[in-house]
C-alpha cells in the first residue's frame, strides 16, 4: 500500500468508546484533514450508514461515502481508528477497527480487498486491536493473508 493512501498520519491508537456517527465523523474529519476529500464527504459517509451499516464483521467498520458525494473526494486515501473498547455500530455489532475511506475511480477496490483479505482473519483483527504503534497497523495491513 502506498504511502499516499495510508501513512502514520493517517492512524489514531486507543481512541475512546463513542457513538457509531462520531466515529464516522472522527475518520471523515481525519481524511478531510489530510487532504483527501472536501469536508462534504462526511455527510456522504453518515448518508452511507444510514442506507446499510458499513461494519463487515470480525470487529472492523469501513464507512466510506455514497456515491453521489464520490465528486468530493480529492485523492485516494485509507485513514484507521482503533478503539480497544469498540464501538457499537447496532445489532450487537462491535467494531475495534473503524477505517475511513475515499477511493478516486477504482483505486478504493484494490485497498478494499487487502484489507478484506486481512480482517478475514480474526487474529489479524486482534493483533489490530492491540497494536501499540502506527507502524504496526500498518505492517499488518501490507502483509494481508500471507
Amino acid at each position: 500500500m502506498n504511502k499516499e493512501i495510508l501513512n502514520e498520519n493517517n492512524i489514531v491508537l486507543n481512541v475512546p468508546s463513542e457513538s457509531k456517527i462520531q466515529a464516522i465523523e472522527r475518520v471523515g474529519n481525519l481524511l478531510f484533514k489530510n487532504g483527501y476529500v472536501e469536508k462534504e464527504y462526511i455527510e456522504g459517509m453518515k448518508k452511507r450508514e444510514e442506507d446499510v451499516t458499513t461494519y463487515i464483521g470480525n470487529g472492523i467498520a469501513i464507512p466510506h461515502g455514497v456515491s453521489e458525494y464520490v465528486k468530493y473526494i480529492k485523492k485516494s486515501g485509507i485513514v484507521i481508528a482503533q478503539y480497544p473498547r469498540g464501538v457499537d455500530f447496532g445489532d450487537g455489532n462491535i467494531a475495534y477497527i473503524v477505517i475511513g475511506i475515499a477511493g478516486k475511480g477504482d483505486e478504493h477496490l484494490e485497498i478494499l480487498s487487502k484489507i478484506a483479505l486481512t480482517c478475514q482473519y480474526e487474529e489479524n483483527v486482534e493483533k489490530l486491536k492491540k497494536a501499540r504503534t502506527k507502524q504496526e497497523i500498518i505492517e499488518i495491513l501490507q502483509k494481508g493473508d500471507e
